[in-house]
């Protein structure tokens, strides 16, 4: 992990795991599949059964479930694009003096302390914690992710007026 602490130096006990973090999103992206992958199966059986036909021409719940199934088919198949981004991604430490770019893992400090995210290709917002600290997935596309990529250490962030951070660690 490179540090910003007067002067940049890699330290061996980081508080926050890369490989742990990659890991732990992956988990939560695989587990989120599984259970959508299951109501996806059981949207489209109701949405298929003989006995869910419409009983008059006002009634639409085939049609309603059949939306939903489509729905959730292609959540799972954005979900499976997820699961394979993350794994791509490699959990090696960033260079020294290297710029923030994609499967980085940063350490922000601000006015009320130390923040980490994770930039991932995809499952922006998603909130976890590892060990004792939380990190935040974000994407290159959020706001946060395109103020952020090709910043160093020890660069200041605008986050909005009147509002930033130094970036103190990337990972």
């Amino acid at each position: 992990m490179i540090t910003s602490s007067g002067s940049s130096r890699r330290q061996a006990a980081a508080a926050v795991n890369k490989q742990e973090v990659l890991d732990h999103i992956i988990s939560v992206l695989k587990s989120e599949l599984a259970a959508l992958t299951k109501a996806a199966h059981e949207s489209f059986s109701a949405a298929t059964d003989p006995d869910s036909r419409a009983e008059n021409k006002y009634d639409t719940r085939t049609l309603e479930a059949s939306y939903v199934a489509r729905g959730q088919a292609q959540r799972v198949v954005d979900l499976q694009g997820a699961v394979l981004a993350f794994e791509a991604l490699s959990a090696v430490a960033m260079p020294d003096g290297a710029a923030i770019s994609l499967g980085a893992l940063i350490g922000l400090q601000g006015s009320d302390g130390l923040s980490h995210y994770f930039l991932g290709p995809a499952a922006g917002g998603l909130e976890l914690t590892v060990g004792a600290t939380e990190v935040i997935v974000i994407t290159p596309a959020s706001p946060l992710g395109k103020k952020l990529i090709g910043a160093q250490l020890g660069s200041t962030v605008d986050l909005h007026p009147g509002v930033s951070v130094r970036v103190a660690s990337i990972e």
